[in-house]
């Protein structure tokens, strides 16, 4: 059946057959992960060149001839983000569940951005931020938004601390975060419309936490040059090694100087699930805004973050606008005595969420998740130990979640030729294809990182990981 001669409204047989061949491809890539790199770069260029700037095309082509492109040419180039493999970026390789839920969101296309269009739906975003408010211990009065992600999150979370601190006179607002905060929040702090040097950078001690003595010392100048300090930004789980600031002795700063309390959880904040999480997460729940990514560390696919206020009612007053044709649906909202999505952030069309996260806990059951988050912070933990104890390397930061830092060493070397020993083992290993790791830099040095979450990194992945380090540190010094 030549699906492409279908048109526009293809009958009940041709949907069958899109469906199917789409889910037979998905379902042979998903279970042969094992066998495929973590990621390939030979040749991207070539293969990008299949599809860049092609023209737009008059007739349609076969099907499988278009699912053979995607899956045997274009998908394989590049990072293979559902890999065992998969510890160098932020990253969770999505669980099959929450690629379903978009199935049905985007064939069936409910708007939820006012209540009144499909309340159901609705009701199933709202009860799944109130999931994240309980886990991370906000009061009632606390509520939220789903959003493409942490960098919608900290710019909806900045606009919202800027119009409930400082109302229209804000250029001369300071905000406050580390030298290990996410680029993002300069990022939000740009497009909120404050000047560079707005958001002071306070640096860290030597576990990569806001010192908060610098952090004082940065307050008090500020006001003495007549500056409006009024947002204080922590980070729990920073990206570079995972580090999460002393939320409760930033709380009691914030609450004692009148500052928003802020707090970019993106990566770290689900870990909360977890006893573990949940510890180094303590004084979370003082926050009076809060980001989370459940597309890095809940398993959804991309494009799923959070934000959540302490007082849903500041976050509705810095965003919401209406117009006259929209007054039904606000009426019936308002009747119904709910808050519409579309109030809470600047996205009035959007795609619901929530399913790919709803979808999955009801399923599965949050325990489920809860252990495998639990396994994440095992195995790094295990990494971080079997490092210390390999010849050769140096542990920079342990883990404080799932994310560890580390180097190779070389007795007698500079710093100069440590840093280009570490860049090329890093080049070494990855071209093996085994695993995918990353770089950062602490104090101006190379250092390499482990991240520990992809859904499907378990033990014997590790155990690759640490192998390829150790052969291609000995084959990078030619030992």
């Amino acid at each position: 059946m030549d699906v492409s001669l279908a048109g526009l409204e293809p009958g009940p047989e041709v949907m069958r057959e899109l469906i199917r061949g789409a889910a037979d491809r998905v379902v042979t890539h998903l279970s042969t992960l094992d066998s495929q790199r973590a990621s390939d770069t030979d040749g991207e260029l070539e293969v990008a060149r299949l599809v860049a700037g092609e023209p737009l095309p008059e007739q349609g082509t076969s099907y499988e001839s278009l699912l053979e492109l995607l899956f045997g040419r274009l998908l394989p180039k590049g990072c293979n983000t559902n890999s065992p493999g998969m510890f160098s970026y932020v990253n969770c390789g999505s669980a099959i569940h929450g690629a379903i839920a978009d199935f049905i969101t985007a064939a069936t296309n409910p708007y939820v951005g006012y209540w009144a269009a499909a309340p159901g739906m609705a009701e199933i975003e709202r009860t799944t931020i109130r999931w994240f408010c309980d886990m991370l211990g906000l009061p009632e009065s606390a509520g939220g938004v789903l959003l493409s992600g942490g960098s919608m999150a900290n710019l909806t979370a900045i606009v919202t601390a800027r119009r409930t601190v400082l109302g229209d006179a804000f250029s001369a607002g300071t905000i406050y975060a580390s030298d290990q905060a996410h680029h993002s929040l300069r990022k939000a702090a740009m497009v909120a419309g404050f000047p560079q040097d707005a958001v002071r950078s306070v640096p860290s001690d030597g576990d990569r936490r806001m010192r908060l003595d610098a952090l004082a010392e940065r307050v008090a100048g500020d006001e003495e040059l007549g500056r409006v300090p009024f947002c204080l930004v922590a980070t729990a789980g920073t990206t570079s090694s995972g580090a999460v600031d002393d939320l409760e002795r930033l709380a009691t700063f914030a609450r004692e100087r009148k500052l928003w309390f802020h707090v970019d959880a993106a990566y770290g904040g689900c870990f909360a699930l977890t006893e573990r999480g949940k510890a180094a997460l303590r004084g979370i729940e003082q926050a009076d805004s809060v980001v989370l990514d459940p597309h890095k560390s809940l398993f959804t696919p991309y494009g799923t973050g959070c934000l959540l206020v302490r007082d849903i009612g500041q976050l509705e007053r810095a965003h919401e606008l209406h117009s006259d044709y929209i007054e039904d649906l606000v009426e019936l909202g308002e009747e119904a005595g709910v808050t519409n999505f579309a109030d809470l952030s600047l996205e009035l069309t959007r795609s619901m969420r929530g399913l790919r996260i709803w979808l999955p806990l009801k399923l599965l059951g949050a325990a489920a998740f809860r252990r495998a988050l639990d396994e994440k912070l095992d195995l790094a933990r295990s990494a971080s130990a079997r490092i210390q104890s390999m010849p050769g390397f140096e542990l920079v930061a342990p883990p404080q979640l799932s994310i560890l830092a580390f180097r190779a060493t070389q007795p007698g070397a500079s710093g100069e030729e440590l840093d280009a020993l570490n860049l090329a083992l890093l080049r070494r290993v990855n071209r093996r294809g085994n695993v995918h790791l990353s770089a950062t830099r602490f104090d101006g040095r190379v250092a390499l990182r482990i991240c520990v979450l992809s859904l499907r990194s378990h033990e014997p992945a590790l155990a690759r990981c640490l192998g390829d380090l150790r052969e291609c540190r000995e084959e990078e010094l030619g030992g």
